[in-house]
């Protein structure tokens, strides 16, 4: 066995690659994509599986069963112990249950709003498919009652009603109480999404942690969510709070709206000069346009009416006035 270096020869030269000759590492990919608020949304819109829900009921109602028994024992007990102390345990427990009946309550009237909102918009959609001015008055009744109650609304009812009478068919009555009534609150709408989406795109732009910006843009936007249906009537409570974050959501993933217009996106953040320099900056302004499309979808869900008469709020301009003076001005328009 022949011991030294071994020489392979080439025989013909020009049939070898050059390492000069490949082709050069392509560069990681910098447009970003918003990571934080997709994974936000598909976390809000995941619906439990049927064996979750039985699960998590059973579970619930047991651990409900649970602790009123251990209550009622150790009640019982230390009142034969000690009657004293016994009686005062008995009356904060009692208080505690008084609790939780009136947060049930206050549940329940939450549950009873959204209701209402959805009961007023059907009754829209109805009457301006069919086109019948009667229908169209009913639907303007229930949203007359569902500002009745308050007192910022009341210079508005008045205008509305001081025109109403004139309008003669269903559109130009709807389109007359979109105007006088919920123009004002679109704008109050608006406003809460404008702080939502410089909310995300700030925290994604400065805070590096991995999940600081999901956890974020998911509180961010349940709370963009809830004043978005206090502004249009619709206080809702925790569970009501949830059932509405996940029509939103749902609604959002439905439609299509997290997917369409990622060329908008792109132009927004990742063709910019700001993203290229800084790839945080660009999934901040990227994050904080998705964030400016869920509440848009808010307010879809949340409005008594639907957008007819009154044009529906444009993404990119939300986004360019909630980020303006913090990364510079977004310019775009939405397909």
């Amino acid at each position: 066995m022949a011991k030294g270096p071994v020489l392979i020869e080439i025989e013909d030269e020009e049939a070898g690659v050059s390492p000069s000759a490949a082709p050069p590492v392509p560069d990681a990919p910098l447009e970003p994509r918003g990571e934080a608020m997709r994974q936000a949304i598909t976390l809000a819109a995941r619906r439990p599986s049927r064996l979750a829900r039985w699960f998590w009921s059973l579970a619930g109602a047991l651990l409900v069963a649970v602790l009123s028994i251990t209550a009622w024992d150790f009640a019982t007990g230390l009142i034969a112990r000690a009657p004293l102390l016994g009686y005062a345990i008995t009356g904060l427990i009692a208080a505690m249950v008084l609790l939780l009946l009136v947060i049930a309550l206050r549940e329940l009237a939450a549950f009873g709003r959204l209701k209402r909102l959805d009961a007023t918009r059907r009754a829209a959609e109805e009457a301006l498919a069919s086109g019948e001015l009667g229908a169209a008055r009913g639907a303007a009744g229930k949203l007359e009652a569902l500002y009745g109650a308050r007192s910022e609304m009341s210079w508005a009812l008045e205008r509305f009603a001081e025109r109403k009478g004139d309008m003669l068919d269903a559109d130009a009555l709807l389109a007359l109480a979109e105007r006088e009534l919920l123009e004002p609150l679109d704008a109050l709408a608006a406003r809460e999404v404008e702080v939502a989406a410089r909310q995300v795109a700030t925290v994604t732009a400065i805070v590096p942690l991995a999940l600081a910006d999901v956890v974020t843009a998911l509180t961010a936007n349940i709370r963009m969510i809830r004043r978005i249906a206090e502004v249009y009537g619709g206080r809702s409570g925790a569970l009501g709070n949830w059932r509405l974050v996940k029509a939103v959501m749902t609604h959002l993933v439905a439609t299509g709206a997290v997917a369409v217009g990622d060329d908008m996106l792109g132009s927004l953040a990742g063709g910019g000069v700001l993203a290229r320099l800084s790839r945080r900056f660009g999934e901040g302004i990227v994050n904080g346009a998705l964030t400016a499309r869920v509440g848009v979808a808010a307010m879809e869900v949340c409005r008594p009416l639907p957008f007819t008469a009154a044009p529906r709020p444009s993404v990119s301009t939300l986004v360019s006035r909630a980020l303006k003076g913090l990364f510079g001005s977004g310019k775009g328009e939405e397909g």
